[in-house]
This record gives structure tokens, C-alpha cells and sequence, in this order.
């Protein structure tokens, strides 16, 4: 092959993943390398990554910008021989590195910088041998390279690192990223992994956000906060992704967006944040009304915990606010006639400590109390904002008892200004009720389980909610049409918190985004100039990669909400079940992605026949609105409908679904298939694993490399909407086509109907997934791309 052909192989592998900071290291037993001419030695039976990793800790430090990332990983030998190994860590593909550093064992160790070609040097061996190809992923960059002492059976050998990049702000949007999914390879889960950062910036910091794991935030202060994420038994395969804004505005707003090319479609991603400590003056005067079940099934440690989240409420109210305490059991007691100012929080504390649970429910007759008193906004909309905590463990058991009938009734009686949150405690409480209510207000319900905490989870939220800043949001953009936006309405934002909105677009380039909302019922509008919007063959990056499933995910919980407080409806049931194929959600229709289909569901007239079936069937039956299942259902729903990151796969769906970017692949036929594709309207053109034309064909279309990585058969829908059938069997390959220039957005046709004339069947069915060993359950992105180069050096030298 000519130095030409192989530079722009790497140049590609390298266009593939450009924002894939490789910074996880590994220990491999190296093979021999191959001669020049004649065929290369016998693979070794053993392992190639034959060492299980004990624990792998990351500390990161990011000053101004600058990140140190220190790196400590405990390799453990559980073979019954001795590994001599090589650590090799992949250097970053574009960060820029400034120092490095090794320590084994708390020695310095010496360390070998290989070039990009040294190192893919290593990985062609690797699989001209037959053994793992999974080291490809990181071909195209240099790499440190140093020999790891023997390491008997049973022992152990501690690697720690440290480098230093620059990360770029893309308008006052930072991002890190660190890859786990090198622990794939650890033959054993991790006892324990855990990654810290700490940030000190020049700069407010507004939001802060994590689309691949949840985090635990601490602030210190505008200009430093620390986000930690821990795990034990655990084999980590997502890399640790964190973004933070950096803004001198009030409320700093900033986009991340992607363009599906295939479909047509843009998603984005919107981070609201104001400042961590409002101005006096810009802090909105709220009434809190606190809606208290004092019946005789709280009594105990429950009615104990409400009462100290109660008193926190109290202690935490602003010098602005008026509140009011109503408690309820078969009849109401108010603590006062009206609102009263924040200075008689005092009294209100030792009333509510008096309480005492009994009699039964009535939670018609409470809740019409509690807004009685409330303000009615004025004539432009504007007024005090009205939050309505409401607690509740049971059932409507006195007066009006009809949930319906207490849904109107509310309705008719509060005012527009009132937000509605319910915490529903145990598993006896009417899940249509709290959540039909808080649907109608513009709130969020809570559910605590058995062995939850009552005033850790009140207090926790109303120290989210206690300062707000700007009521009543509206967004509006310059330059592109929104659709779909969740959430929806828009909640108010708090100091100290922030705004996570994703929804699909129309149109592209450089927007003007307005946020308009009022403080202290005055109307103030915020202006963003300058934010991107994605446009047709714009490079998603693996940044982006997350949007349109966390969009999918929010909206399927909007659906599966509607559908539960609605009654079932088909046309809801139909976009369930599309969603649901499109991203891989597994949802109560769609049970196909962790069971071979009754129905072909990659045909239109296959889900549809899915979704008339789930429609009868849940028309068919009515189930309860209370009750540990009830409960469980209401609250998964509401978690995905307010979800910060797209839904995790299911793992008894593994063998059976497999996500590769935003798009999902269905095992189906012995072969991993596209959901995009539908095989009653398009043809498929054939390729030949690992043929010139395959790799001419990557070259060509690469953004079927994590696609064709799936297996030696893989049916994908390139970005010009042409479906390419992988075959490990000999086929006649097709002409490559020229690379594709992506039309306009405004006029993309959806793949759907877009068919290729040249095809072929679906691949021979004598292959399963693979379902086992050291890679099994990984997507190698640009494995594939190498891995035929690989194979034709081998054959043209005469190997196997």
C-alpha cells in the first residue's frame, strides 16, 4: 500500500472521531511482529488484554481552561501465569499536551512517544494476527508507549499518569471530555471508578451539565465548582462527557446542536443558567403555600419528616415572600385566614410542630383553601408567582373524592400564576391525581418510596426553587424554526439552578435566541446573539452525538404521560412505538428490543400492525392509578420526560439492540440492521466484509464506520439515504460513489424515501452477535475502517 493511501487512511480514521480525547491506558500482551514477505506468526491462544482492572480514579483539575488530568489504575493478573505487558496510552486526537508524566508502581518510568504510524505499526500486528482489533479504535494518533514489568499470577501493578491540555470555549461553552471505554477491556467489572474535576475560572460560571453520567455538583462561589462521579462493580463503556458555561451576563445562555443529514432533521440542546447569588432586587417575590396530610396514615416517622420539611420551607422563605400553611385530614386547618409576610415564619414553625396525624382525607376541600387566598394576576399576565407544595400519602377518602371532579374543581378555582408540586409518599397515593394536577399547573410530581426520606427530598427541592429569578419564560429564535421543545411549558428559573431545553429545528447558521420572562411582574427580555445552529453536512462530532436521543427520550416520556392521563389514543401509541424504534427506548409498547418481534417492526406496515395491537390490548384493560406498580410507572414516565440525558439502554436488550451514535441497530436476520431502514421499500447494495470495496466504500461514506464496526454483517443507511448491506460472505461488489455533498436542509428528503436501485438480499444468517469475550458489547467506531486495511496487508504478504 502507498504511503499516499495509507496518510489518508489515518486521516480519516482521524476525521472520524475528532473529539475522542483518548486518555485511558491499557496493558497488552504484544504480538510478534510480522516479517516482510511471508506470512505472519500464529496467533497466541491467550488473551490479548488478559489483566482485570481493580479500580481507575481520575482527578482533574481545570484552571482558566487549562485541564491536568491525573490517571490511577490498579491492573490485577488473574490468570494462572505470568504477563509481561506494554501500557500503552493513546494520545489525545486534537487536545493539545503540553507535559506528561508515568509513575509504576511510584517509580518514574521511562516512556517511548510513538508517532501515529509507530503506533498504528502496532495495531496492524495486532490483527494481522488474527487476535483483537479492538487497539484500531485509536489508530491515526501518537501514542506513549512503556513496558510493564512481569506480573505474576495474582499480582497486582499500579499505573498512574498525568497530562495537561487546553480546552477551547466554544462562545463561553466549555467542554471535557474523558473516555472510560477502554475498561471494556477488563476481563473482570471494576470494583470502583471514580472521577473528580474541580474548576477555577476567570469567569461566572452558569451551567453546569453532564449528558453521560449523573454528577454530584458543588459550588463554591461564582468562579469554582467541583462535579464527581463514583460507581462500583462496574464495567464502564460511555465516555465522561462535562460541559460549563462561562458568561459576565445576569443569565448565560448557550446552544449545542446536530443536524441528521439522513433525515433532514436538526436537534439542539439549550443551557440556561443565571448567577449563583441573585440581586436582592432581582429576586422575584413568590407566595408559597405548603398543602399538608395530617390524616391518620402519616402518623409516625412519615408526619415527623414532613414537619421538619415544613420548618426548613419556613426558615428559608425570602424577606419579600408571603406564605401559608394549610393541613388537612377529614376537614382543613389553616394557620392563618390569608397570606402572611415572611416575618411570621416563627409562629407558623411552632404551629406546624403541634400537628398531629389523624382523621381521614380530603383533598378536594385543602386544596381549593390553599388558593383561595392567592392573587389573581393582573390583566397582562403579570403577578407573584405561587408555588403549591402539596404532600400527600393516600387515597381521596372524605368529600369530594372523584379525581376528575378535583382536577376541575382546582382548575376553576386557582390562579394562572400557581405552581403545583406534589410529593406523593408511599405507594397508596392516586398517581392520575398528582400527576393530572401538576400537569394542569404547570409543575412536577415526586414519588418517595418505602425507606425515602420525606424531608430530605422536600427540602432539596425547595432549595432548587426558593430564589427564582425570571417567571413565566418564553423563548423565541432569529433565524430558524423550533419545534417539539421540551419541557413544555418552560418552568421559571432559580438562582443556583438551570435550564436544560432540547427540541428539533428547522433552518440553519447563526441565530439570535431571546429568553423573555418578568421579574417582580415587570417584563425583561435576554438577547444571545451568535448561536449556532447546525446546518446539513456540518461535522456532528462526538459532542452532538447525544442530542436527538435526549430528545427522543424526553418526548416519549411527554407521550407516555399523555397516554396515562389521557386514556390510550392510537396516534400517540404510533409515535411511541416510531420513537421507540428510531432511538432504541424500550418502552411498555415496544417490549421487541429485548424479545425476538411477533411483528417486523422495520417495516411501516409491521409497526404499525404493532402499534393496532398494543392499542387493543391496553383498551382492553384498565389499570389502577395506585399501588407499587402504578407508582413505579408514573415515575419512570416523569424521568424520562424531564430527563438531562438520553435513556440508557436496556441490558437484556444488549444482544438484541446496539446504539451507534443517535442511531439504533436491531439484530434481525443474523445481522445488525439500521431501524431506518425499511426492507419492504428499499433495496440494499452489497459490499464484502473487508473487500477493497468496503474499505473504498468507508473512505467514501465515513460515517458508516461505527455502523460497519457492529459486525462482518451490518446493513446501514449512508447520510444520501443509500442502505449498504455488509456480507462476510463474497458478493459483487458495487462501484463506490463519489463522496456525498449533503443538500440543503430545506430540502433533504427523509431516508425513508429515498431507495437504492442496485442491492441485495439480507446477509447470510450463519453469524450471531457476538455475545461473549473481551470485546463483547463494544462498538469499535473506526475499528472497521482499519481493520480491512489490515487484512489486505496481511493477504497481500501471503497470511491467511
Amino acid at each position: 500500500m502507498s504511503r499516499l493511501r495509507l496518510a489518508s487512511i489515518i486521516a480519516l480514521v482521524c476525521l472520524l472521531l475528532p473529539a475522542a480525547v483518548s486518555a485511558d491506558g491499557i496493558i497488552i500482551e504484544p504480538p510478534l511482529p510480522c516479517p516482510v514477505e511471508g506470512p505472519c506468526p500464529p496467533p497466541d491462544p491467550r488473551p490479548l488484554f488478559p489483566l482485570a482492572v481493580q479500580y481507575h480514579h481520575v482527578t482533574v483539575t481545570i484552571e482558566n481552561q487549562v485541564a491536568v488530568t491525573r490517571v490511577d489504575q490498579l491492573f490485577r493478573n488473574d490468570n494462572d501465569f505470568t504477563v509481561e505487558g506494554t501500557y500503552l496510552f493513546p494520545l489525545p486526537a486534537e487536545a493539545l499536551v503540553s507535559e506528561f508524566a508515568m509513575w509504576v508502581d511510584g517509580q518514574r518510568q521511562e516512556a517511548k512517544i510513538l508517532t501515529a504510524e509507530e503506533a498504528r505499526q502496532i495495531y496492524d500486528d495486532i490483527v494481522r494476527q488474527l487476535r483483537d482489533p479492538a487497539l484500531l479504535e485509536y489508530a491515526g494518533r501518537g501514542a506513549v508507549q512503556t513496558s510493564i514489568f512481569p506480573i505474576e499470577a495474582g499480582d497486582t501493578r499500579r499505573v498512574a499518569l498525568e497530562y495537561t491540555q487546553v480546552l477551547p470555549a466554544d462562545n463561553g461553552l466549555i467542554h471535557y471530555r474523558y473516555p472510560l471505554n477502554t475498561e471494556k477491556f477488563s476481563t473482570e467489572p471494576l470494583e470502583q471508578v471514580s472521577i473528580s474535576v474541580n474548576v477555577v475560572s476567570n469567569e461566572a460560571v452558569r451551567a453546569i451539565y453532564s449528558p453521560s453520567h449523573p454528577v454530584a455538583i458543588a459550588r463554591d462561589g461564582e468562579l469554582r465548582f467541583s462535579a464527581g462521579y463514583e460507581a462500583n462493580d462496574v464495567t464502564p463503556d460511555t465516555d465522561f462527557d462535562l460541559y460549563y458555561s462561562v458568561s459576565p451576563e445576569a443569565i448565560g445562555l448557550n446552544t449545542l446542536s446536530v443536524h441528521d443529514p439522513s433525515s433532514g432533521e436538526g436537534y439542539f440542546v439549550l443551557l440556561a443558567a443565571p448567577s449563583l447569588a441573585a440581586d436582592a432586587a432581582q429576586v422575584v417575590a413568590k407566595d408559597v403555600v405548603v398543602v399538608l396530610d395530617q390524616s391518620g396514615s402519616m402518623e409516625g416517622e412519615k408526619f415527623a419528616q414532613a414537619q421538619a420539611a415544613v420548618d426548613y420551607i419556613l426558615g428559608h422563605l425570602n424577606a419579600e415572600d408571603r406564605f401559608n400553611l394549610v393541613a388537612f385530614s377529614t376537614g382543613v386547618s389553616p394557620f392563618a385566614s390569608r397570606l402572611q409576610p415572611a416575618s411570621a415564619a416563627g409562629a407558623a414553625r411552632d404551629w406546624a410542630r403541634g400537628l398531629r396525624a389523624e382523621g381521614g382525607t380530603n383533598i378536594n376541600l385543602a386544596l381549593l383553601e390553599a388558593v383561595a387566598g392567592l392573587d389573581a394576576p393582573s390583566s397582562d399576565g403579570a403577578g407573584r408567582p405561587a408555588i403549591l407544595i402539596f404532600l400527600t400519602d393516600g387515597l381521596a377518602t372524605e368529600g369530594v373524592v372523584d379525581s376528575g371532579q378535583i382536577i376541575a374543581n382546582l382548575g376553576s378555582a386557582a390562579p394562572a400564576s400557581v405552581r403545583l408540586f406534589a410529593f406523593g409518599v408511599g405507594d397508596d397515593v392516586d398517581t392520575f391525581l398528582l400527576d393530572s394536577l401538576v400537569e394542569a399547573h404547570h409543575g412536577a410530581s415526586s414519588y418517595l418510596r418505602p425507606g425515602d426520606r420525606i424531608d430530605e427530598t422536600v427540602s432539596g427541592f425547595y432549595a432548587k426553587v426558593s430564589v427564582p429569578v425570571l417567571a413565566d419564560l418564553r423563548l423565541e429564535v432569529d433565524g430558524v424554526t423550533l419545534e417539539d421543545i421540551y419541557p413544555n411549558p418552560l418552568p421559571d428559573l432559580f438562582a443556583g439552578g438551570q435550564l436544560v431545553v432540547t427540541g428539533r429545528y428547522r433552518g440553519a447558521g447563526a441565530a439570535t435566541v431571546r429568553l423573555s420572562g418578568a421579574v417582580n411582574g415587570q417584563p425583561r427580555t435576554f438577547t444571545y446573539p451568535g448561536q449556532a445552529f447546525a446546518a446539513a453536512g456540518d461535522p456532528a462530532g462526538a459532542a452532538g452525538v447525544f442530542i436527538p436521543r435526549l430528545w427522543a427520550t424526553r418526548r416519549v416520556g411527554h407521550l407516555l404521560n399523555q397516554i396515562r392521563l389521557h386514556g390510550e389514543d392510537q396516534e400517540l401509541i404510533d409515535s411511541v412505538v416510531t420513537l421507540s424504534i428510531r432511538f432504541g427506548i424500550v418502552t411498555p409498547y415496544t417490549s421487541y428490543l429485548v424479545t425476538e418481534a411477533e411483528f417486523d417492526v422495520l417495516t411501516e406496515a409491521g409497526r404499525e400492525a404493532l402499534a393496532a395491537d398494543e392499542y387493543t390490548a391496553a383498551a382492553a384493560t384498565q389499570a389502577p392509578s395506585y399501588g407499587a406498580e402504578a407508582v413505579e410507572k408514573a415515575a419512570g414516565q416523569s424521568a424520562l420526560a424531564a430527563a438531562e440525558a438520553p435513556a440508557p439502554m436496556a441490558a437484556s436488550a444488549a444482544d438484541l439492540v446496539r446504539i451507534v451514535g443517535s442511531r439504533t441497530y436491531l439484530f434481525r436476520d443474523e445481522a445488525w440492521i439500521d431501524t431506518a431502514f425499511d426492507p419492504s421499500r428499499q433495496q440494499a447494495v452489497p459490499v464484502t466484509f473487508a473487500s477493497d470495496a468496503y474499505f473504498d466504500l468507508l473512505a467514501a461514506r465515513p460515517e458508516l464506520a461505527g455502523a460497519f464496526a457492529l459486525g462482518p454483517r451490518v446493513i446501514a443507511l449512508a447520510a444520501d439515504g443509500i442502505a449498504y448491506a455488509v456480507s462476510a460472505d463474497p458478493v459483487a461488489d458495487p462501484d463506490v460513489p463519489p463522496t456525498y455533498t449533503p443538500a440543503p436542509a430545506s430540502t433533504l428528503v427523509p431516508a425513508s424515501t429515498q431507495v437504492a436501485v442496485v442491492g441485495a438480499t439480507v446477509p447470510p444468517a450463519n453469524a450471531r452477535p457476538n455475545s461473549g469475550g473481551l470485546c463483547a458489547g463494544t462498538l469499535l467506531l473506526p475499528a472497521l475502517v482499519a481493520l480491512p486495511l489490515a487484512l489486505r496487508k496481511r493477504r497481500a504478504m501471503g497470511g491467511a
